[in-house]
């Protein structure tokens, strides 16, 4: 890979008059943006359906897209709505922020109608759609079928016939709830067919997507349900233990996220079908794959199933070799990016090296007057991605703004940071003078906004995910800066 730069930016904070960003004209106008600032990757979080807490990392599916992202102009255009519909529900009145409520209650009534309307015309597109993504699909649209039925509740508070995929229990829904069933499906179908012609977008200006391919799924999920056995879940389909980090320095009882933790053993007996499916899905809607939380596959957190906080896990191994030895096997070609923030043993730079694929660093994890940090530019290697800050990071504003001075003095004379510049500018002018292969901002930063836009903050419950850029924020006079930095640092 030559030296490049990407910018960082969730589809869902795209512009939109529909209260969320979209496959739609934003979409292709933010490529455009890119290809004018010179950045050649977007990268993205999760795509997938959201369910608990409006999280792109808590998804109903790891291979199914957000049908919250189908474009209304698109199907507008297409014959399946009429603009009167797409404008009559009320999609939230805050252009900075999503209304995850607003959508949920008219995202679907007015998608239904496009699916009346098309479903007759596109059927034997759909046919062959579905036929090409058989391996989850089915499981896929009946899981979201059956969450209607019966009130979104979790699979876990389902009949147990279909809870536990009874035999015979599987036809006689799916038979039962014929009309969601292709409904969902036909929603897949639309995203599909929107996202493949922005990607085709983005190959003509010369711009590649990265997808973020989360580590762990979520217990109410169509992956769990439909494939029990591939985690640790007991006989009646209850997990034993579940996923999480261990105290630190900063959380005195760890991080208890509560997914379901992977049957590690049964998935290596079987060469690990089910991870090469889904990895194929991600490479085949990205350009490049970012693996989160790849320490997890040297040894992982497991939390016994029922307890209030993660202080009470213990280390198990993981996959290791024999899953980055498949990886390098079936993907030999593909750019992999390797999540290995936190706590990192020599195991898990043993396990990387093996991999081959490129580490993160993270400015905002550089700048510690208390001991050298290998976040520093200088102790950057080629094959690394610097970021300035993840999604679960403060914008860099932010984050300066609460900085220690001493840690504010040591970053304004190891950049040479000054108030002409703008101290913003200043940061990101040191990753992109990192040796760094690539070197990748969140789009807040370029804009120089505080913490009001932050995208996550790990332990808050209410208030993420829901940041969203204004229309003319993405400006040719930015992009223009934007490029002039890229280019002189020969990215």
């Amino acid at each position: 890979m030559e030296r490049a730069a990407g910018i960082l930016l969730s589809i869902s904070s795209l512009p939109s008059p529909y209260g969320i960003g979209t496959l739609g004209q934003a979409a292709y106008d933010f490529i455009d943006f890119l290809a004018a600032a010179g950045q050649k990757y977007w990268q993205m979080l999760p795509v997938g359906p959201i369910s608990y807490g409006d999280s792109p990392y808590q998804s109903f599916s790891a291979f199914a897209g957000n049908p919250y992202y189908i474009d209304p102009d698109m199907l507008i255009e297409d014959g399946l709505l009429t603009e009167e519909e797409a404008a009559a529900p009320d999609w939230g009145d805050d252009p900075r922020r999503v209304d995850y409520g607003a959508i949920y209650e008219g995202r679907f009534d007015l998608l239904s109608k496009a699916f009346e309307r098309g479903w007759a015309r596109d059927e034997k597109k759909v046919a062959a759609f579905a036929a090409k993504n058989a391996s989850w699909l089915g499981d896929y649209a009946l899981f979201m079928a059956l969450k209607r039925r019966f009130d979104m509740r979790p699979w876990t508070e389902w009949p147990e016939d279909i809870r536990l995929r009874r035999p015979g229990a599987v036809e006689l829904w799916r038979e039962a709830l014929d009309r969601d069933v292709r409904f969902f499906t036909y929603l897949q179908y639309l995203f599909q067919e929107q996202w493949t012609a922005l990607k085709a977008h983005a190959a003509k200006k010369g711009v590649q997507t990265i997808g973020d391919l989360p580590i762990y799924v979520a217990l109410d999920s169509a992956d769990v349900w439909a494939n029990p056995r591939k985690f640790q879940l007991d006989e009646d389909n209850v997990p034993t233990t579940v996923a999480g980090v261990p105290p630190d320095a900063f959380t005195a009882d760890g991080q208890l996220w509560g997914n379901p933790i992977y049957d590690w053993k049964k998935m290596a007996a079987d060469g690990f079908p089910w991870w090469e499916a889904r990895m194929r899905r991600t490479l085949d809607l990205f350009d490049v794959a970012r693996l989160d939380h790849f320490r997890g596959l040297e040894s992982y957190w497991a939390v016994p199933y029922g307890d209030p906080t993660a202080a009470t896990g213990r280390w198990e191994p993981g996959p290791g070799a024999a899953f980055v030895n498949m990886l390098r096997e079936k993907f030999p070609h593909s750019f992999i990016i390797a999540e290995d923030l936190g706590y990192i043993t020599p195991e898990v730079h043993a396990l990387l090296e093996l991999s081959g694929f490129p580490g993160m660093k993270v400015l905002e994890f550089a700048f510690d007057h208390r001991e050298p940090s290998d976040h520093l530019p200088h102790r950057c290697t080629e094959n690394t991605i610097c970021y300035t800050g993840t999604h679960d990071n403060e914008t860099l504003a932010g984050w300066l703004d609460g900085l220690h001075w001493r840690d504010m003095d040591f970053a304004k004379r190891y950049l040479g940071l000054n108030m002409a510049e703008g101290y913003v500018w200043g940061i990101l002018r040191g990753g992109m003078s990192s040796v760094s292969r690539l070197f990748v901002a969140q789009m807040q930063d370029y804009l120089g906004l505080d913490n009001t836009a932050r995208m996550n903050t790990p332990g808050e419950p209410a208030g993420n995910w829901q940041w969203r850029m204004l229309p003319d924020e993405a400006s040719p006079a930015l992009a223009k800066k934007i490029r002039e930095l890229t280019v002189t640092f020969g990215r």
